[in-house]
């Protein structure tokens, strides 16, 4: 039987799952003299947020990180759900299914490293930056041409918001 083409889930998504250290932010972390750990976030993946979240999406952030900074900055965008410390990424993702009532299939999940691996492989359309790991890369079923922290959150969210007619300022386009 003849793969999918990514672009085949895109219709049916209703949910984004990210992570955040290499999703959202570049991976780094900037560490002071008084060891607070900085990470940097691209704008455009927030307005992609935004305007997903203003479209009825639900959006979810699942990571294993526990900067409270990252929670902050993220429901400042509008997102409530947001899981940090979370070291079962299985559990979290399905306490957040059964608490929404979300089916798999309709998930969008944006991971980059090992520990995204196993949620990665139950959702509908498991995707990844471009400077994700070999081991992910190998599951996803999209390829961003963006990097981490560079525009990759916004990719996979506009694609989806176009081919439902829901992008700001390009309602009802198609997307090739």
């Amino acid at each position: 039987m003849e793969e999918k083409s990514y672009k085949e889930y895109l219709e049916h998504i209703t949910t984004f799952i990210f992570d955040v250290d290499g999703v959202l932010t570049d991976g780094s972390v900037t560490i002071t003299t008084t060891g607070e750990m900085l990470r940097t976030m691209n704008t455009k993946d927030g307005y992609a947020i935004k305007t997903a979240l203003n479209q009825g999406f639900n959006i979810c952030i699942i990571s294993g990180g526990t900067n409270e900074g990252v929670r902050v900055r993220l429901n400042h965008l509008g997102v409530k759900d947001v899981f940090l410390g979370s070291d079962n990424k299985i559990e979290q993702l399905n306490q957040y299914f059964d608490e929404n009532g979300i089916k798999s299939e309709n998930v969008l999940y944006m991971g980059d490293d090992i520990p995204d691996f196993p949620v990665m492989e139950m959702v509908g359309l498991p995707c990844c930056p471009q400077d994700a790991v070999p081991e992910i890369k190998g599951i996803s079923k999209y390829i961003s041409h963006k990097k981490g922290g560079k525009g990759a959150v916004r990719d996979v969210i506009e694609q989806v918001l176009k081919v439902q007619g829901k992008w700001s300022g390009n309602y009802g386009a198609k997307y090739d």
